[in-house]
């Protein structure tokens, strides 16, 4: 009770000599600036959100909208529909007060039709995907009316500077196509799977499906299209991720890794007081609306819905549903060092501490190696790490009051965890294993040195290499950053989509490679100004049986969990996509044909492939399905293992299989995918308690390869060009079926990809490192393949030359 005790900041008694008032001076001082921050916080959100609500209008054209009103009044000329005086003839009186009173009012409403009129044709413009499918190889031109869309565009969005959620209001909607559409593109896609019979079954089901039950699921998703912001994401943030009830860790969450070539420090608390300062910097931004809003080609905006949820953010666990807990405020941060909990104060005299000062809080926790867990508190985080609806009855009873729950608390409502681990992150290319183990430290850990339930953990080796564990229920991980400027292969990529904590993750790597953050020692610059708040240890009371074997069942879970995953990080540095560019192939297109290959060698067959899309031209969109095993590919891969083909047939193939690759994309970028429309007619109809064989076939379908390519060049401050070092590694994920892989790839440069490359070392057929080779010779054969194309076009070129100088003599 001590602890509880010294929290009590106001007490008093009343005594026989009258009352008996007790106060902590300092605790209310920290109480009132808390208020007063969280006061300034308010207002700035009540401006922002005015200023969004009138975007693209500028809200300082008020008062000149205002003062045309009152100069087309006394100069007795009419302001538009007479506002002016209908106004006058339901106020009090006709004075100049009352004149100058109606002049505001009737500006008012001139305004507000104009900002209205504004919003609603940028959005009807925004609805507008023909860019998407535009053509930008040579000798080709752009249609007239897409130069004339994007001038319009040009025009209304980007003369007044937006805020991060300024275009809120005028993203249109997710589309919901038709279910003929749907069936057309399902059954084109598992053709190359199935036989002829089994094709002719599912042709048979899918028909069955789209002339029965079919019509009346899709009526409900007609009116729920009208009627919610998105008709997916609210079922799919519910069904796919908060009521699943396996482990978080492997399952779910995903990691990031650091920029490997650069290490800017090997101090390990100089490094984490950097990140954390910068972190909070972006957190900031995000709060300020100052963050620029990510518009693809400098012209069209993506939804920024999911950075609302980026700090401050917790899963927490139910018996049958989680739920997303977001704070609209946090003063502090939790961290994690050798199993015991501190929380840190990061606000201080009305200010963020910076880096220098929250070394000092840092260093003060890494001088407590004393420092012994509490009974439970060492495997405590190994109940995040397991089965959720065991981890919510723990929870239920154990954590339900007294200082478990208030420990529990200050976790969750915090801005994030650092975990400051003991071990180094190591990165050497003579010894691909330590970037492997690197991987694993950040997507497990040893199952209780994360808080797996935080939208994300921080980690800190300790030689100064970070890393992050994210939770993937409020935001998307690394989808692909494909779109069609990158088809056609110009000197300037842009992007299509912003995962979120890869946009957080680029921002800290920019930060540190762009400015001078640490001193000839590895210490972060500046001198501090005051003696920071000293970390607090956070304490727990879980002496009873109860508890303790909760918490030795999660940790033995998470254990045989974590030991089951067989990661490894492949470092392709043979050609990156310099070389895609000469073949005038997507990069992206081309690394899926790649998987393609590599698969059906390694299997002996091809598979259902998942590659994530992003669907956030539209307003709370999150991921679509693109489903890279198509008709094309598979008449490529069988090419490319028939030595009687041509080379100039397998390029051909090669050829239609990227273009086929490339519209599937930009359909499931434009709100025409496949898989959320079943999804969401699955819902429908468990609704409705519909039984659907056909639905239940399609929604059971195992992925046996997942992939998914992390963008980057999202920040302007990346220029790769002045600081090549400063890519980042990418992340990873666990694999999706326990039979098949999970693949991330980030094309880190010119010469240069990384592939993360998950399975389970239960599965008998599978293995993360027979497949990296399986992707190395892939690769290999396609570049091969072009310089055979080439020889055999320069040949044909010469030859041709010869025969003309012959015939002219």
């Amino acid at each position: 009770m001590a602890e509880a005790h010294s929290a009590v900041a106001f007490s008093f008694s009343i005594t026989h000599e009258g009352w008996d008032i007790n106060y902590d001076r300092e605790v209310l001082d920290l109480v009132w600036q808390s208020g007063v921050r969280s006061w300034k916080k308010r207002l700035a959100r009540f401006r922002t959100g005015v200023r969004n609500g009138v975007y693209p209008a500028h809200l300082q054209s008020l008062w000149l909208v205002i003062a045309i009103a009152i100069g087309l009044h006394f100069t007795h000329r009419h302001v538009p529909f007479d506002l002016v005086n209908k106004w006058l003839t339901v106020l009090p009186g006709d004075s100049l007060q009352w004149q100058l009173t109606a002049c505001s009012l009737a500006g008012l409403v001139v305004w507000l039709s104009i900002c209205y009129t504004m919003r609603y044709s940028l959005k009807l413009l925004l609805m507008y995907k023909g860019w998407m499918y535009e053509k930008r190889a040579p000798g080709s031109k752009v249609a007239l009316k897409t130069r004339l869309w994007g001038l319009c565009v040009k025009i209304l969005a980007t003369w007044n500077k937006p805020g991060l959620y300024s275009f809120q209001g005028s993203l249109p909607r997710l589309p919901l196509p038709s279910v003929q559409e749907t069936m057309s593109r399902y059954l084109r896609t598992v053709r190359p799977l199935l036989d002829d019979s089994n094709y002719q079954r599912m042709e048979r089901l899918a028909n069955e499906f789209q002339k029965g039950i079919a019509t009346k699921l899709q009526r409900y998703l007609v009116l729920k299209s009208w009627w919610s912001t998105n008709y997916v994401s609210d079922w799919w943030e519910e069904y796919v991720y908060l009521r699943g009830r396996g482990a978080l860790m492997v399952n779910s969450n995903f990691y990031g890794i650091d920029a490997i070539f650069m290490h800017p420090t090997k101090v390990q608390s100089a490094r984490a007081a950097s990140v954390v300062n910068l972190l909070l910097q972006f957190r900031r931004t995000v709060e300020r609306q100052e963050l620029e809003p990510i518009l693809v080609q400098g012209l069209v905006p993506l939804c920024s819905w999911q950075y609302e949820r980026i700090f401050n953010t917790v899963r927490a666990p139910g018996i049958e549903s989680d739920k997303i807990i977001h704070y609209q405020d946090s003063n502090h941060i939790v961290v994690l060092y050798r199993a015991c909990y501190y929380k840190v104060i990061i606000y201080h005299n009305g200010r963020l501490l910076r880096p220098c000062e929250l070394q000092i809080q840092i260093e003060h926790i890494l001088q407590q190696r004393e420092e012994k867990p509490q009974p439970g508190e060492e495997l405590l985080a190994s109940l995040t790490a397991g089965d959720r609806t065991k981890w919510a009855q723990i929870r239920q009873t154990v954590f339900a009051k007294g200082v478990n729950r208030t420990s529990l608390h200050t976790v969750e409502s915090a801005a994030f965890v650092l975990s400051l681990d003991e071990k180094p992150f190591e990165f050497d290319l003579a010894h691909p294993e330590k970037l492997d183990q690197f991987g694993r430290y950040l997507l497990h850990g040893n199952g209780h040195d994360r808080w797996f339930d935080k939208s994300f953990t921080v980690c800190v080796g300790s030689n100064g290499r970070i890393g992050f564990n994210a939770e993937h229920t409020w935001a998307d991980a690394a989808v692909m950053s494909h779109i069609w400027e990158m088809l056609i292969m110009g000197e300037t990529e842009q992007r299509a989509d912003a995962p979120v904590m890869a946009h957080v993750w680029e921002y800290i790597v920019a930060e540190e490679a762009t400015n001078k953050r640490y001193d000839e020692n590895g210490n972060p610059v500046g001198i501090p100004e005051f003696e920071p708040p000293t970390p607090k240890r956070l304490t727990w009371d879980l002496n009873d049986k109860v508890a303790l074997d909760a918490i030795d069942e999660a940790h033995l879970a998470a254990q045989k969990l974590l030991n089951d995953v067989d990661l490894r990080i492949l470092v392709h540095d043979a050609y990156g996509k310099g070389l895609m560019k000469t073949c005038r192939l997507s990069p992206d297109a081309f690394i899926q044909m790649a998987l393609q290959l590599a698969y059906y060698r390694d299997a002996g067959k091809f598979s259902l492939t998942y590659e994530a899309s992003m669907t956030r031209l539209f307003r709370e969109g999150r991921t679509e399905t693109v489903r890279p095993c198509t008709i094309e590919s598979a008449a490529w891969v069988k090419a490319m293992l028939n030595e009687s083909v041509s080379v100039e047939e397998r390029v051909r193939l090669l050829n239609a299989a990227c273009e086929r690759h490339q519209l599937g994309y930009q359909d499931a970028m434009c709100g025409k995918g496949i898989d959320r429309h079943l999804f969401c007619l699955y819902v429908v109809s468990k609704y409705l308690e519909i039984d659907s064989p056909f639905l239940q076939e399609v929604l059971s379908e195992p992925w046996r390869l997942s992939t998914s390519q992390t963008p980057h060049g999202q920040t302007s401050k990346m220029d790769l060009k002045k600081h090549p070092n400063c890519i980042s590694a990418g992340g990873g994920f666990g694999p999706v079926a326990d039979d098949g892989y999970g693949v991330s790839y980030i094309v880190a440069g010119e010469d240069l990809i990384f592939f993360h490359i998950s399975s389970k070392k239960s599965c008998g057929t599978t293995s993360s490192e027979r497949f990296a080779q399986a992707i190395c010779r892939a690769l290999a054969d396609m570049k091969h393949l072009f310089e055979e194309y080439r020889s055999l076009q320069k040949k044909g070129i010469s030859n041709g030359a010869k025969s003309d100088k012959l015939s002219s003599k």
